[in-house]
């Protein structure tokens, strides 16, 4: 299971060969695997157009001369074979069938896999987005342009008339776990099998097929807008250009003068340009905060370079940005934001305070949580605006006045600080472990409200 939005890859190999599906764009680790097992990397599938990260698919070809394919009705640009129900790639004795399950999307495969040629029964069914362990796919993310309504009437049909059809004892193996905004509320588990989910998954649950797609377009979480021009980079061909050297050490100075040309560093301190954004913490998927709120992305218009800041985990924050098409990092700010402000540049700080600070009727609180989240419990009087939705909602909040953001942990209402900072807010206050450690207090608060 990659950090990259809980995304999920496989490896499957026999007699030599072997193919990859949905594959990640940092490849150095099938080409690594291969190599431990002895296996020619002969094919590249993808379930469907991915749209939460950037596929490695082309790059994995330039290392291994392997063929891509995907299902017909992607209409991909880049050179593939194109698939429809029924097709079958063979790795040795292992069979791959194509079953084609839209839903997720228009163009969404299943891949049953057969351990032995000829098989009357199949081993495993990799699910891709379309059924996740104690979850079934979302209709609703910009990654197509078909009506959400249509898409959930799929999504019944290859649930119900298709993979549910498959035997029990059948593995399932999804392209996502939990912490993905593919799915509402996937399971921890990293693979079931049909006879488990046909029993526990709720979604599955057959109430009928308008139920089904009343439910599975409710109560969903917000989608982050970078979707679809992920969706869309996938579908042209990503450059080939997701692996590379990491970027070079950055003086202070230099990367003051990158941040004057219009760069901006991804890090939990602050010089002028620059957004709090943590490459570490507990998020599942910091990027996706990235291009939602620092805007543009290579190729796409807005400037697309970026420098990182410099840490242990440099070279992961460099890759999880190329994941989701941030490809030009500029530079690593040699010595972290210390070396800044030694330097004596310009540099900031936002204030934080102890949950058990707060008290319902507090003025100009703002509560950047989910719509689910804010319903399920929240402190009385508080303003909400989720962070997906801040940038577009500033002009209705008071410049002038004092505010104090939180949210579940504290990770996203620094950023929302952060991001009021820089829009001219001179006076936010961040809570500390934000509703977790408020509602560990005890202290009062209200649910069933709906949101502002």
């Amino acid at each position: 299971m990659s950090a990259a939005c809980a995304h999920a890859s496989y490896l499957i190999g026999d007699g030599g060969e072997a193919v990859v599906v949905d594959p990640s764009r940092d490849v150095q680790m099938y080409l690594d695997e291969a190599a431990a097992h002895g296996l020619t990397i002969r094919w590249i599938l993808e379930t469907h157009l991915h749209a939460d990260f950037v596929s490695g698919h082309r790059d994995l070809k330039a290392r291994t001369g392997a063929t891509i394919a995907i299902g017909a009705k992607a209409e991909a640009g880049y050179p593939h074979r194109a698939l429809h129900e029924g097709d079958e790639i063979r790795v040795g004795d292992v069979v791959l069938r194509a079953m084609e399950t839209p839903g997720h999307t228009p163009e969404s495969l299943c891949f049953v896999v057969f351990a032995h040629a000829g098989d009357p029964t199949p081993w495993a069914v990799l699910t891709g987005d379309t059924l996740f362990v104690g979850d079934v796919g979302r209709v609703d993310i910009l990654s197509s342009r078909l009506p959400v309504s249509e898409l959930a009437g799929l999504m019944y049909d290859s649930l119900h008339g298709k993979l549910l059809e498959l035997p029990d004892e059948t593995r399932v193996y999804p392209a996502h776990g939990a912490g993905s905004l593919c799915g509402r509320s996937i399971s921890q588990e990293r693979w079931s099998t049909i006879g488990r989910e046909r029993e526990m998954n709720v979604a599955l649950a057959d109430h009928g097929r308008e139920a089904f797609i009343a439910e599975i377009t409710r109560d969903v979480p917000e989608t982050p807008v970078y979707f679809l021009h992920s969706r869309d980079l996938n579908k042209a061909g990503p450059s080939l250009e997701g692996e590379r050297d990491l970027p070079p050490a950055l003086t202070p100075g230099e990367a003051k003068r990158a941040d004057d040309a219009g760069c901006r560093a991804p890090r939990r301190a602050r010089g002028p340009g620059v957004r709090a954004l943590s490459s570490g913490g507990s998020a599942p998927c910091e990027p996706r905060w990235t291009v939602r709120l620092v805007g543009g992305h290579a190729g796409a218009p807005g400037p697309g370079d970026r420098a990182a800041g410099r840490s242990e985990r440099a070279e992961e924050a460099v890759m999880r940005l190329a994941r989701v098409g941030y490809e030009r990092v500029v530079g690593i700010l040699e010595g972290g934001c210390d070396a800044w402000c030694n330097a004596g540049l310009p540099h900031g700080s936002i204030t934080e305070i102890d949950a058990a600070d707060l008290a319902p009727g507090a003025p100009h609180l703002l509560d950047v949580r989910r719509p689910a989240e804010w319903e399920l419990f929240h402190v009385a009087g508080a303003v909400h605006v989720p962070l997906a939705r801040l940038s577009e909602r500033l002009a209705d909040l008071d410049s002038a006045a004092e505010w104090t953001l939180v949210c579940a942990s504290g990770y996203r209402s620094l950023i929302a600080a952060s991001l009021l900072r820089r829009s001219g807010f001179a006076r936010v206050r961040n809570v500390r472990d934000g509703m977790d450690a408020y509602q560990r207090a005890g202290l009062p608060v209200e649910s069933g409200v709906p949101a502002q």
